[in-house]
C-alpha cells in the first residue's frame, strides 16, 4: 500500500480556510515564520479518507478477528460501555471542574463514577479500597510496589528484596526494581507451582513483599496461595496481586481473602475496555486497610449530605501518580460492565473463559505438547517443541495463523516455557469460532510433519511478506524521504 506522500500532488488540497476579514498579524520572521512550508501531503479529502480507510482494513482488531492473544487479552469490547463514555455530560466536562466548581458541584456524576467505582472494585477484589489513576496495568504495578515501599518506610522496616516466581510478567521485577528492590526469583516445581522449598528459604525479615499472578501465567491456579501469603506475612512482608488473570478467579474468590495486601487491576483484560492503541489502558490499584492512608492524592470520598469531594488530606500518601483522576473514559467503560453484567454476569464471565481455555486445551493436547499436563484456568500453554523436530517453531506458527486471519497468540512466554504458545479465548468467543481456531491449529501440527516449508513461508496474504526480522530491528526504516 502506498503512504499518504506518495499520492501527493502538487497544489492539490484538501480544504479551504475562508478569508478571515482582518487583516494578517506580522510575526517576527527569523522566530516565528518557517522558511519553507511544512513537508505534509498535498492531497483531497477523498484521498485522506479512502488511504485511512483501507489502513485500517490491513490491521487486526477484536472487531475484526479471533483474538487468542494470552497473558495480554483484550476482551471484546461492548459497543454500549463505548455509547456511554461519550455522553456529552461526560465528554464535554472540563477536567479542573472538581477543583474550580464550589466543591465539584458541576461535576458529580463523573465524582460519583470515580467513588462507585472504588466501591465495586473492592468488593470484587476483597480490598478496602482503590485508587483510579494507574494508567496501565505496568503504572498500576509501579505504584504498588511504591505503597508496599511507603508503607515500611513509615514502620521503619528496612526491607532490601522482592520476591518473584521465574514464570512472572517482566514488568513485576522491572517495578520492582525501580521502586528500588533488589528481586528474588524463584523457580517453578515440577507440577507448575512455585517452588515451596526453594520460597521458604529465600523468605527472611528483609523481604518486602511477594508478588504473584493468581492463577499464575500458565494458566494454573496454585492450591498454596493461602499457605504462601500466611509464610509472607509471618516475615512481615507483604503480598502483592498482579491482576493480569482476574479474569479467571471474578466472582469465584477475592484475592484479599486470599491473603493478598495490594491489587492491581487491569480493565482491559477483566472489564472489557480498550487498551494499548485502542485505549488508553487503566490499571486501578486496591489496598488492604493497613495501606490506605498511603493511597495516591486526590481520592473521591461522599460527604454526609450524599455529595462528592476530592480528599488531599492524607499526610502518609505517595503523592500524585498521574494528571487529574486517571484515564476517566477507560474507568467509566468498565464502570458500565460491571453495572450491565451485574455480580452473576461476572461469575457467568469468568467460567465460561475457564470453560473456553479447557476447550481449546483439551482439544489440542494430542497435537500440541502440553507446558503442564493438567485443567487449566482462563489460558492454556502449549509447547511447539513437537513441531521444532520439524525445523517449525512457535514464530512460525504465529506468523501462519494471520493468513488464516486469526492474530497469532502470545509466543514465548512465560519464558520458562520452551517455544510457549499462550492461548486466552476469553469468554466473549463462540463454540464455532474455536472450533474454526483448533482446525486451523490442527492443520498447522500435520503441515509441520507433511509439509514444514510451508509454514515457514507464511505470512503470504499479507501486505508485508515474511521478514529478516533481525535486519529489520538493526535496520530501521521507519521515516519515507521525499525523492526532491
Amino acid at each position: 500500500m502506498r503512504l499518504i506522500f506518495e499520492n501527493s500532488v502538487a497544489g492539490r488540497c484538501g480544504f479551504k480556510v475562508a478569508p478571515a476579514g482582518v487583516a494578517p498579524a506580522h510575526l517576527p520572521e527569523k522566530k516565528y515564520v518557517r522558511a519553507r512550508p511544512p513537508e505534509l501531503p498535498e492531497v483531497s479529502e477523498v484521498d485522506v479518507v479512502r488511504h485511512f480507510t483501507n489502513l485500517s482494513r490491513l490491521n487486526f482488531s477484536v472487531d475484526t478477528n479471533f483474538y487468542p492473544l494470552g497473558s495480554c487479552t483484550m476482551k471484546y469490547n461492548p459497543k454500549f460501555a463505548e455509547k456511554i463514555a461519550a455522553m456529552e455530560g461526560f465528554t464535554d466536562a472540563h477536567p479542573l471542574l472538581p477543583q474550580l466548581s464550589g466543591g465539584g458541584i458541576l461535576a458529580q456524576g463523573s465524582l460519583e463514577v470515580l467513588y462507585q467505582m472504588d466501591k465495586l472494585l473492592s468488593e470484587i477484589t476483597g480490598m478496602a479500597a482503590f485508587t483510579m489513576q494507574p494508567l496501565a496495568g505496568a503504572h498500576g504495578e509501579l505504584t504498588g510496589v511504591m505503597l508496599i515501599a511507603a508503607y515500611h518506610k513509615h514502620n521503619g522496616a528496612r526491607r532490601k528484596y522482592v520476591i518473584v516466581p521465574d514464570s512472572s510478567h517482566g514488568t513485576n521485577p522491572a517495578s520492582a526494581a525501580i521502586a528500588g528492590y533488589e528481586v528474588i526469583v524463584i523457580p517453578t516445581d515440577k507440577n507448575g507451582y512455585m517452588d515451596m522449598q526453594e520460597y521458604k528459604s529465600k523468605l527472611t525479615e528483609e523481604v518486602a513483599a511477594v508478588m504473584l499472578t493468581c492463577p499464575d501465567t500458565l494458566g494454573i491456579f496454585n492450591p498454596k496461595i493461602k499457605e504462601i501469603a500466611d509464610l509472607a506475612h509471618g516475615v512481615g512482608a507483604l503480598m502483592y496481586y498482579d491482576g493480569a488473570n482476574l479474569n479467571a478467579i471474578m466472582g469465584k474468590c477475592r484475592p484479599g481473602d486470599l491473603g493478598f495486601d495490594v491489587v492491581h487491576v487491569n480493565l482491559h483484560k477483566t472489564f472489557g475496555t480498550p487498551h494499548g492503541g485502542g485505549g488508553p489502558g487503566a490499571g486501578p490499584v486496591g489496598v488492604c486497610e493497613k495501606l490506605l492512608d498511603f493511597l495516591p492524592i486526590s481520592r473521591v470520598v461522599r460527604r454526609q449530605d450524599g455529595t462528592y469531594m476530592l480528599d488531599y488530606t492524607k499526610r502518609k500518601t505517595i503523592g500524585y501518580i498521574a494528571p487529574f483522576y486517571g484515564n476517566f473514559g477507560v474507568i467509566l467503560k468498565a464502570y458500565a460492565y460491571i453495572l450491565f453484567l451485574g455480580k452473576s454476569g461476572l461469575i457467568e464471565a469468568s467460567e465460561t473463559a475457564v470453560l473456553n481455555a479447557n476447550y481449546c486445551r483439551a482439544s489440542l493436547k494430542d497435537r500440541y505438547e502440553s507446558a503442564y499436563d493438567k485443567p487449566c484456568m482462563h489460558e492454556c500453554v502449549f509447547s511447539a517443541s513437537r513441531q521444532t523436530e520439524h525445523g517449525v517453531h512457535a514464530l512460525d506458527i504465529a506468523k501462519f495463523l494471520i493468513d488464516r486471519g486469526i492474530h497469532p497468540p502470545t509466543i514465548y512466554f512465560p519464558l520458562i516455557v520452551k517455544e510457549a504458545l499462550m492461548i486466552e479465548p476469553t469468554e466473549t468467543e463462540s463454540r464455532e469460532t474455536l472450533d474454526a481456531f483448533i482446525r486451523i491449529m490442527i492443520e498447522i501440527a500435520r503441515l509441520a510433519q507433511t509439509d514444514p516449508e510451508r509454514i515457514k513461508e507464511a505470512p503470504l496474504t499479507t501486505p508485508v511478506k515474511r521478514l529478516d526480522e533481525t535486519k529489520a530491528a538493526r535496520e530501521l526504516d521507519l521515516c519515507w524521504k521525499s525523492k526532491s
